[in-house]
């Protein structure tokens, strides 16, 4: 047989004992002016909680600002990197123009050096694949007056001769090739020489003369070599370039040495073209000649 538990209290009596307490502790509280044990319970309870559910609050919305910010950052970011890129490019076409105006600027200068022959500017378009501009095409042909043997100019003085001409396309074979021959002499003696051209010394930044006579003309480094009267396909007086080196051969009759050229090889992008050849030029002067 089952025994009730006499110490249980029914629900309804736990409720009014608890009432009655909450109110006893509300009077207290008031009593107290807030130091009372509800007080004091939610200092260790109620408070650390709502810090903390403040304290994740703050958290969760400055990581919230923080990735808007790192968003705006980012937008930020590439238009200032996209405004780099176009100051790059502007900067870099400045430069080309600035360089492109510096080489026009030597062939206005080259030009009026030699004003008294009629002349074509061109632009290099394809070389011989090499480091050296020894062989190479212009976009300029027939069409534009160019023929075979045409003297070709650029930078201070001579680069070469055409070997080809096209309807709207030339070929040059410049003087630093191993198959250029030029009949050249010295600006200050007129003594005569002969200028080949020689790749493998071009890595010394200078091509090779030979047979010049060996007289009582000194001849020293710096001396400015030029095409002679007599060569047979270049102008007179186109300039070649400097002494660098000379001396006496084994033969004791000539001279020989090298030259610095006045033009830079490993950079041409332009040239002149002087589109009267030397054989139409001693056509003209003989005519002139007949006629006087």
């Amino acid at each position: 047989m089952k025994t009730k538990n006499q110490s249980s209290l029914p629900s309804k009596y736990w409720l009014i004992i608890v009432i009655v307490i909450c109110v006893i502790l509300m009077g207290v509280e008031r009593i107290t002016g807030g130091n009372g044990p509800i007080s004091f319970i939610a200092n260790y309870t109620v408070i650390p909680m709502q810090k903390g559910i403040g304290y994740v609050g703050r958290y969760m919305s400055d990581l919230s600002d923080n990735f808007e910010t790192l968003q705006d950052m980012k937008k930020e970011n590439k238009k200032l990197q996209s405004k780099v890129d176009d100051l790059t490019i502007d900067n870099t076409r400045l430069r080309q123009d600035q360089y492109e105006l510096e080489r026009l600027r030597e062939l206005y200068k080259l030009d009026e050096n030699y004003s008294d022959y009629k002349k074509i500017g061109a632009h290099i378009i394809s070389n011989s694949g090499s480091n050296w501009f020894s062989d190479f095409t212009i976009d300029k042909g027939s069409k534009d007056g160019i023929k075979k043997n045409c003297n070709v100019l650029a930078g201070s003085g001579l680069v070469g001769i055409v070997t080809e001409v096209g309807p709207h396309y030339a070929r040059v074979r410049s003087i630093i090739d191993d198959e250029s021959n030029i009949s050249a002499m010295l600006l200050s003696t007129s003594d005569t020489c002969v200028v080949r051209g020689d790749l493998k010394q071009m890595e010394n930044g200078r091509i090779r003369f030979e047979k010049l006579a060996n007289n009582d003309n000194k001849i020293e480094v710096g001396e400015q070599v030029v095409t002679s009267h007599v060569s047979d396909r270049f102008l007179q007086g186109l300039f070649i370039g400097y002494v660098s080196d000379v001396k006496v051969d084994s033969n004791n009759l000539t001279r020989s040495g090298y030259i610095t050229p006045a033009v830079d090889f490993s950079k041409l992008h332009e040239v002149l073209v002087i589109t009267t050849t030397k054989s139409e030029l001693i056509k003209q002067e003989s005519g002139s000649t007949k006629g006087e």
